[in-house]
């Protein structure tokens, strides 16, 4: 079986078991969902989505944001980890969407990328999710974990992931193809012990990086 006949497969199944794949996290608009990302780093998404709703009842967008008191960000964030740079990101890239960009989200990888805090992965979220544009795939840790188990790459780089990745699957399937393996990743082929046994993709997976009697 070839990569691109697996890809195909891996795809069609993972879609028939999640037929609406979104990402888990809360957002409204470009804004929230670029802030939820950031977030998101090191921490999960429910507690995130725990955290958003008082963030964006305080600072709504980039304006209200970009004037905020940097103690009292910290302290809203604090459960989400690494709270002093995440604040020191958001509150840095609100002043460039408002200075540089109206007020609006940057529509394009090389904007996204400029704002602090913004990695790849961030940036393909928000352009497939909220902008509806597929510039790559964002790689997180349940995607690169997947993408090598499954045998799509040789790597655990995730630049290299996301060039093999895009090889494989056509652009309109790049923001789907996040979601199925990350919601695969937390359902089913978990880092520890996963459950194979139970996995509708154990007959195409070479199980990559497992021990044999997993």
């Amino acid at each position: 079986m070839t990569n691109h006949q697996r890809a195909f497969l891996i795809f069609d199944r993972l879609h028939a078991r999640f037929p609406l794949p979104v990402t888990t996290l809360a957002w409204k608009n470009p804004w929230e969902l670029l802030v939820a990302t950031v977030l998101a780093a090191q921490c999960t998404d429910a507690r995130v989505n725990m955290v958003t709703p008082e963030f964006f009842r305080r600072w709504p967008g980039p304006q209200e944001l970009s004037r905020a008191s940097i103690p009292e960000v910290e302290q809203v964030i604090h459960s989400t980890g690494f709270f002093r740079q995440k604040t020191k990101y958001l509150v840095a890239a609100a002043g460039i969407v408002m200075h540089e960009h109206g007020g609006q989200v940057p529509d394009s990888i090389s904007g996204l990328l400029a704002l602090p805090g913004v990695a790849r992965k961030t940036a393909n979220i928000v352009l497939s999710n909220a902008l509806g544009k597929h510039e790559g795939i964002a790689v997180d840790t349940h995607v690169r974990r997947l993408s090598f188990r499954l045998g799509l790459t040789a790597s655990t780089n995730p630049a290299i992931i996301e060039r093999d990745l895009i090889k494989l699957f056509p652009r309109d399937q790049w923001g789907d193809i996040n979601h199925l393996l990350v919601l695969f990743g937390r359902d089913t082929c978990m880092a520890r012990n996963p459950r194979c046994a139970d996995c509708i993709l154990t007959d195409i997976c070479p199980r990559h990086g497992l021990a044999a009697n997993q």
